[in-house]
């Protein structure tokens, strides 16, 4: 397609086409009305005069006759710019006046015509247009009073050829302001494009250009840059997660095959096969554990379970999982407290909530033990998973006395397969965090950690649902 032919295609051309035509035939109407009304009203001036003129040489004509009504005629006939006036007898011979010509039957008709006529003084001359009004005299004599209306048609010619100019000039003027708009939209929407063929070039780092006018152009670049943001962060996430599950489990997976094959060369008899299949059902399971967190994650960042949320009470949630875990928690020596401070009311999917929940928990049971060197005696071992209330959010916490997490490393350990160095020799593939942020944005709320002092306090913040009603 030709530049011209993009030009001529654009919505903002085909836009300031319309407006202009509607302001032309605005135009066009107002002008005609205002023609016409101008016209209409010195019509009615016109009439108004001659009625008058007509009134007043009726009362000189039945005060002294024909003879005072020639003779007023007469004078008045020889005045500049004076009116029309002609007295004729019955046989339509001219007695007085300045009229030298008429179309035939003019005078035979009484009452107001629009005729042409010819002066008295230039009969070889053009014919102008006039207003008269004929009246019938006594006697058969008739009386004719006009006035010319070349002072009308003159305003009403200036008026018609005004409003061309006027509405050449609206048009004009609309093309020109719509090549020039157009021109610019088209050149914004020429930069879009081209930043679009970019990022589908492979390039998720280019933007949308934004003119900073505050427009709608750049409202939506506004919105596809956020939107592009989060695409670049979900795959950069991807390809993280991607290396992620080629690096971390690839040594649980090498070490199943050696151990497989360690027992197919070294194993004397049943006990030591079964030994092997022992070992290489509990490493699969932590594999199955390992994707069954990922494809958990996924369905929380994919929204699909929004389908499933109802209205619940974090502290049924809470209670819950404190009951689940308060017997591994003291199998490791540790106390687990349940604290819930009246109702607290989310919207949300029970099981992706326990499930994060229990992540929580079962992070604070492995981490959760106060250091043995130079922890102070008076700091009890134990877990507290409370929930509690502020203004339009529900909290739902859990406080350890462990060692906690610098603030350095709590932005990274959300992330997929993150543990941290004083981790690594305990169990766990470092998606319980993970999870738990996933679910607390699917839920449109965050997963925040904080300093026990010491230890950790993770919390998942979730917006309060009112009122609260039972599940379905």
């Amino acid at each position: 397609m030709t530049a011209l032919g993009k030009f001529f295609r654009t919505t903002a051309f085909k836009l300031t086409l319309v407006y202009t035509m509607l302001f032309a035939l605005f135009g066009v109407a107002i002008l005609g009305y205002f023609a016409f009304n101008t016209r209409r009203l010195i019509t009615e001036q016109i009439t108004q005069t001659v009625d008058a003129e007509i009134t007043g040489l009726s009362e000189q004509h039945r005060q002294g006759g024909i003879r005072l009504l020639v003779s007023v005629i007469d004078d008045r006939s020889r005045r500049p710019g004076s009116s029309l006036y002609l007295v004729s007898n019955f046989a339509g011979e001219s007695l007085a006046g300045n009229v030298g010509s008429l179309p035939h039957g003019v005078l035979d008709r009484p009452g107001w015509a629009e005729t042409v006529y010819r002066r008295l003084d230039e009969q070889d001359g053009a014919d102008h247009s006039a207003l008269v009004r004929v009246v019938q005299m006594p006697g058969g004599f008739r009386l004719l009073v006009g006035r010319d209306l070349e002072e009308r048609e003159h305003i009403y010619r200036i008026l018609i050829a005004t409003g061309r100019w006027s509405i050449a000039l609206v048009v004009v003027l609309g093309l020109a302001g719509g090549f020039f708009v157009t021109r610019r939209v088209l050149k914004r929407i020429d930069a879009m494009s081209e930043t679009s063929r970019v990022i589908m070039a492979g390039d998720l780092g280019g933007r949308l250009p934004i003119a900073g006018t505050g427009d709608e152009l750049d409202r939506l670049a506004e919105s596809l840059n956020g939107m592009l943001e989060r695409i670049e962060a979900l795959m950069r996430g991807l390809k993280e997660v991607s290396d992620n599950i080629a690096h971390d489990l690839k040594t649980p997976l090498t070490r199943l095959r050696n151990r497989s094959e360690e027992a197919l060369r070294t194993a004397k008899g049943e006990a030591d096969y079964r030994a092997a299949l022992e070992t290489t059902i509990e490493e699969s399971d932590k594999l199955i554990r390992t994707f069954n967190a990922l494809l958990m994650i996924a369905q929380a960042e994919s929204g699909q379970a929004r389908d499933n949320m109802v209205v619940l009470d974090a502290g049924d949630v809470v209670r819950g999982i404190g009951d689940l875990y308060e017997p591994l928690a003291e199998e490791k020596g540790l106390g687990l407290r349940v604290e819930t401070d009246g109702p607290a009311p989310v919207r949300g999917n029970r099981e992706l909530i326990s499930q994060a929940l229990a992540n929580l928990v079962d992070n604070a049971i492995k981490y959760g033990r106060p250091a043995t060197e130079g922890a102070p005696s008076e700091i009890p071992a134990e877990i507290v998973v409370r929930t509690r209330t502020d203004g339009g959010e529900v909290f739902i916490e859990v406080s350890d006395r462990g060692t906690g997490i610098p603030e350095a490393d709590r932005s990274r350990v959300v992330q997929r397969f993150v543990r941290l160095e004083q981790s690594r020799s305990l169990p766990g593939s470092g998606l319980g965090l993970s999870l738990a942020a996933a679910v607390a944005r699917l839920h449109s709320g965050e997963l925040k950690l904080v300093d026990n002092n010491p230890g950790l306090t993770t919390i998942i913040a979730l917006p309060r649902a009112e009122p609260l009603q039972s599940e379905a």
